[in-house]
């Protein structure tokens, strides 16, 4: 039962750490432009 009190914690703030991490690349732009890459390869240049 003690493990709890450390686990639900830590898990919370994992998390918090991965939702952290995918906003600052939504907002670093990481995502824009999907589509133009995909098509990129299938160009012939």
């Amino acid at each position: 039962m003690d493990i709890l009190f450390m686990l639900i914690p830590l898990s919370v703030v994992l998390a918090l750490a991965i939702l952290g991490a995918l906003a600052w690349a939504v907002w670093r732009g990481q995502f824009e432009g999907v589509e133009a890459e995909g098509e990129r390869i299938l160009r012939d240049e």
